[in-house]
């Protein structure tokens, strides 16, 4: 068996047994005014953190999540569209498809706002999208893509950027791991298929996002996840699991480089009423201003004595210097 035919069969049982357990989530669900959850698709939001702020949802964008789950982002999302087909649901697993669109009709009685039309259930495979070229402006997915190898990972990569339209967003959730894993850690089909054994580090996520074209990536947040003990995992040692947040946009591969943004910030604090580097960043005295990484190198070659600049606190929340 396929570490994608583990994955098909771990979630067919999530779909069919609700497995509250299965991950660990560490936001809450959205409080949004007229929005509520069924219990249900609480219960199935096996997911390991948030994916789409609701700053990315203005003006009605048209939406894609991959691996629905039991629909909870999906309503979530149609919240900020509602009309036909404003938000498409992607899943390999029949039996998750049929447990949404049973948990759609427990949301439409409680949310008077909402029509299961909104939401548009695809039967597909996040390695060939069933959605056209350059339509979708969010594409989110949660806990998926930490299950691919890296050739499956590059493949769907691509198919969000094929999808996705100019300035278009890629929003995810994905566990990442600085510790090694040894082989039989990382090659268990069915750890993988629960995103614990394909962890990569934070540097690797990124890079594979940024060789696709992603020419912005913001880190949105990083947070504890799991802990892989000896006791109940084939390791030597303790390993610790991160959850990340992290948002890649389908902006122009600037010349010298992407704009990754882990949370650094600049405050000038030198004579004058500001500091101009004429490219493009202006700091007011004393105020902090939100750089990507490739800024602060820039700015950090400089070596003036009068500008500080913040290690990552990967935790980014727009604004600042691209």
């Amino acid at each position: 068996m396929s570490y994608l035919d583990a994955t098909v069969d771990v979630y067919k049982e999530a779909a069919l047994t609700p497995d509250i357990g299965l991950c660990c989530t560490t936001n809450p669900i959205w409080e949004l005014p007229g929005l509520k959850i069924p219990r249900i698709m609480q219960e199935m939001n096996y997911g390991c953190g948030s994916t789409v702020n609701a700053r990315d949802l203005t003006n009605e964008p048209k939406m894609l999540y991959v691996g629905v789950g039991g629909g909870m982002e999906l309503l979530q999302f149609a919240y900020f569209n509602r009309h036909k087909g404003g938000v498409v649901g992607v899943d390999v697993v029949d039996e998750m498809l049929e447990a949404s669109r049973k948990n759609f009709i427990e949301a439409e009685a409680m949310n008077p706002w909402f029509k299961s039309e909104f939401v548009d259930l695809k039967k597909g495979d996040a390695l060939n999208l069933p959605v056209a070229d350059n339509t979708i402006d969010v594409a989110a997915q949660n806990c998926l893509f930490n299950i691919f190898k890296a050739e499956d990972l590059k493949k769907a990569i691509e198919e969000m950027y094929r999808v996705l339209k100019p300035h278009g967003r890629l929003v995810m959730s994905d566990p990442t791991c600085e510790q090694p894993m040894n082989d039989e850690l990382r090659n268990d089909d069915r750890l993988r298929a629960l995103c614990l054994s394909g962890s990569l580090p934070i540097a690797e996520y990124v890079k594979a996002l940024t060789d696709v074209g992603f020419g912005t990536i913001e880190i949105r947040a990083r947070k504890p996840y799991r802990i892989l003990n000896p006791g109940d995992y084939p390791t030597d040692e303790l390993i610790y699991i991160e959850s990340i947040e992290i948002a890649a946009i389908k902006d122009p591969m600037p010349e010298d480089g992407p704009c990754i943004f882990t949370g650094k910030a600049a405050i000038y604090y030198g004579r004058e009423d500001y500091f101009d580097d004429k490219k493009g960043h202006i700091l007011l005295k004393n105020q902090p201003l939100a750089i990507c990484d490739k800024t602060a190198q820039a700015i950090a070659d400089l070596g003036r004595n009068d500008i500080f600049i913040s290690e990552s606190t990967y935790h980014y929340d727009g604004g600042g210097c691209c």
